[in-house]
């Protein structure tokens, strides 16, 4: 009898059925490939072994061939794609580890713990690479806050991952909070960590060594979390809230002593290998571990610490209880391992060892469980390629313009100030804490969040972005543009665009509208990273996500990262002082297509997005990382949602935590042309930042983006404290005292949040 044909159920478990296997998510096309890859029926361990991988969310069954197109490449790259996160190298032997994914489906049931252990897994997934983690970014995307439900939501999850982050002490340093009735139902939770280390001591999630030992480190195993990658790989429906016990329940502490003990074990040269046990936990890092190796495992399943009696295989391989890693090392390293972890007050108790037939193996009180062949688990589920078409709607929309005539500029943009996803997030970030550790330089509500590393002169920037209005009108150049947003905001710090890591968010692949979104979406993301010369990481794809409601609208969400070679030239994105020069760098169209101006002031999403000029973007990106090279700018902030007015009004505001606001006066008759005044104020072409510098510099920051292509136009002078925003056009102009403009842009979220909220989502 052959290893494979020696598993047996467990005692009490269910026999395994065509209804059973229903349950378990899998379609005839997979569990006839798990018949012939068994040549047996399975267990109800192996079938839950293999509904686990062969989801969507572990297995990318539609879409690895999509993401086998991004550029993953460089001279900057340590590691990219395949591991727990991606690594950049830095100067001077250090490097940097970043990630990015979603905890959406568990958020949507139960909004505080599922935002919680979603930053909670992705910190995991950076200090596993052998980083300390010295930031946290979040990209939130919610339904309206008019609706008790959504408000409900969002308190919890902004509270969860506040809570989460400053537990662990770690700041959050950015992030970007959009809202539109399309995440009514689904909101997304997108959590993105950072992480310092030296290159020397990278360590990779590759199980080797025949006869090492595996280890459980960390917090025990318990019920939470069972079959959570299943629930995250289907459509959220009103039965959903039935799935609120498979939401994993976080607690940061026992993290920070994981953190500390992982990183003491790495440096230390204790182990060969570690992994996160997130989605599928046991299951997953196991398997996985040795599939990158080559190798076979068996795990004892009685071996492995529970906190609850009675726990089957079953429970204990599919568990997703959080704050857990498994280990490889050494037999002769166990000891001093477990004399680490007791110094930090976890336990490592040895569950299980590497073995040389290749097969996945699961054994309990001495019976085997499951075994199945390692590689084919991982690698085997079929892959799919569904058609994908645009639909009419899709195309009729890119037609439609507005019915309404817009009011004047003045109350159009006091509109887009209230608006809450162009409103200041102070509300949110408030809850963070932005500056611990002391080496924040930009905190949130800026275009990037800055932080010096440790013991250097030089800073790493980062940011996450996404215009999934434009993804929606046309997905290719919404990719495109999420890619140059996150490169504009990256590059007005003074810092120079690394590399991406990306969340893809979308609705359900197997409908060929949504895979036409997905896949136009990925090539316009792989040529503006190709273009940037900002290879592609790792990140996750999150599927699935829709609700009664319909599918969201497409969100890739993007995060990058990028390097201030000398930290102390960083540039902020708010005006500094009176009598500085304003300067317009780039081309004004005023495209109104897509424009938040269009959405919240005319109540029409339509028209056709921006085109991406990728070699216009890169040209900027020179002239704003040059320009803060040579200390030329006192400020820069790129023109995103609302265009010019929003841009000039956000940097006469300030940051969040500013007293003091600028007022500014601008004359944009000089250059009158065939652009419309909304175009002018509200348009949103890319390739464009407002900028600031002492007037001696006009000249020289004009010479600097002309000898790059870039347009640069003189507008006018920033004002001293507490002045009026002007605009002055072909002799009209509007004005708005700058602190009416802040009191809106400031109170917009925290008046709509006034209302009570229960967790029930009444008000």
């Amino acid at each position: 009898m052959t290893a494979i044909a020696m598993a047996e159920p467990f005692p009490g478990e269910r026999a395994v059925t065509d209804d059973v296997v229903r349950e378990h998510k899998l379609n005839a096309t997979e569990y006839t490939a798990i018949l012939t890859l068994l040549g047996r029926t399975p267990t109800l361990t192996e079938l839950g072994i293999f509904s686990a991988l062969w989801s969507e969310h572990c297995s990318y069954k539609h879409t690895k061939p999509v993401l086998r197109r991004f550029p993953v490449d460089g001279p900057q790259v340590v590691q990219g794609p395949g591991e727990n996160a991606g690594v950049l190298r830095l100067p001077d032997g250090w490097a940097v580890a970043f990630k990015i994914e979603s905890h959406n489906h568990p958020s949507a049931v139960e909004p505080y713990q599922g935002a919680a252990t979603g930053v909670g897994g992705i910190l995991r997934d950076v200090f596993t690479m052998g980083a300390r983690p010295v930031a946290v970014l979040n990209s939130l995307r919610l339904g309206p806050l008019d609706d008790a439900r959504n408000r409900y939501l969002f308190a919890g999850i902004v509270k969860g991952v506040g809570d989460y982050g400053n537990c662990m002490g770690i700041p959050t340093l950015g992030g970007d909070v959009c809202f539109s009735p399309c995440y009514t139902g689904n909101p997304l939770v997108n959590a993105m960590a950072v992480g310092v280390l030296r290159e020397s001591d990278l360590i990779t999630a590759r199980a080797h060594g025949v006869g090492n030992i595996l280890l459980a480190v960390g917090a025990s195993t318990g019920r939470d979390g069972i079959h959570g990658a299943s629930f995250a790989s289907e459509d959220l429906t009103s039965e959903s809230q039935k799935r609120r016990p498979q939401v994993q329940v976080g607690d940061p502490f026992t993290e920070k002593l994981l953190l500390e003990a992982s990183l003491e074990l790495i440096t230390g040269g204790y182990i060969v290998a570690i992994q996160d046990m997130g989605a599928a936990g046991l299951t997953s890092s196991s398997a996985e571990m040795a599939a990158r190796g080559g190798v076979g495992v068996e795990v004892d399943t009685s071996k492995v610490p529970t906190r609850e009696a009675g726990m089957t295989p079953y429970e204990i391989m599919l568990s997703e209880s959080q704050e857990r890693m498994l280990v490889v090392a050494e037999p002769h390293r166990i000891e001093e391992i477990q004399r680490v972890c007791r110094k930090w007050e976890l336990d490592a108790t040895a569950i299980g060892l590497v073995t040389d037939d290749g097969i996945f193996r699961i054994v309990h009180d001495g019976r085997v469980v499951a075994a199945i062949p390692g590689q084919e688990l991982v690698d085997g589920c079929p892959m799919y390629s569904p058609p994908a078409e645009e639909s009419a709607t899709a195309k009729a929309r890119r037609s439609l313009t507005p019915s309404l005539k817009g009011p004047e500029p003045v109350a159009a943009l006091e509109r887009l100030l209230d608006a809450p996803t162009i409103a200041s997030k102070r509300w949110v970030f408030e809850q963070y804490d932005g500056t611990v550790r002391a080496n924040s330089v930009i905190p949130p509500g800026s275009d990037a969040g800055v932080l010096r590393v440790a013991g250097t002169d030089f800073g790493i920037a980062m940011t996450v972005d996404c215009n999934a209005r434009h993804v929606l009108l046309d997905p290719y150049e919404g990719g495109k543009g999420a890619v140059a947003e996150a490169a504009r905001n990256i590059a007005c710090t003074g810092a120079r665009p690394l590399g991406v890591t990306d969340c893809l968010n979308f609705g359900n692949p197997e409908k060929s509208d949504i895979f036409f979104q997905f896949t136009e979406a990925c090539r316009g993301i792989g040529d503006a990273c190709r273009a940037f010369g900002t290879p592609v990481t790792g990140g996750n794809v999150s599927l699935y996500n829709q609700s009664p409601m319909g599918p969201i609208d497409p969100t890739p969400t993007v995060g990058m990262v990028g390097l201030l070679a000398d930290v102390n030239k960083t540039v902020p994105s708010h005006f500094q002082y009176n009598g500085d020069a304003i300067l317009l760098l780039g081309e004004t169209r005023g495209h109104l297509g897509g424009s938040a101006y269009w959405a919240e002031v005319l109540d029409t999403v339509g028209g056709a997005p921006p085109s991406i000029d990728l070699a216009a973007e890169r040209a900027l990106q020179d002239v704003l990382v040059e320009a803060a090279e040579r200390c030329l700018l006192t400020s820069a902030h790129d023109l995103s949602d609302g265009g010019l007015a929003v841009a000039l009004a956000e940097c006469c505001i300030g940051g969040p935590w500013d007293i003091v606001t600028m007022g500014a006066e601008v004359d944009l008759g000089r250059h009158a042309d065939s652009v419309s005044d909304e175009g002018w104020l509200f348009g949103e072409d890319g390739a464009r930042a407002l900028v600031s510098c002492s007037p001696t510099y006009v000249v020289e920051v004009q010479r600097l983006a002309h000898a790059h292509g870039i347009q640069c136009h003189y507008l006018g002078l920033v004002g001293e404290d507490g002045s009026d925003v002007i605009i002055r056009r072909d002799g009209r102009a509007w004005q708005w005292p700058v602190a009416r403009l802040r009191a809106i842009y400031l109170d917009a979220i925290p008046r709509r949040m006034a209302a009570v909220t229960t967790a029930d989502g009444g008000s």
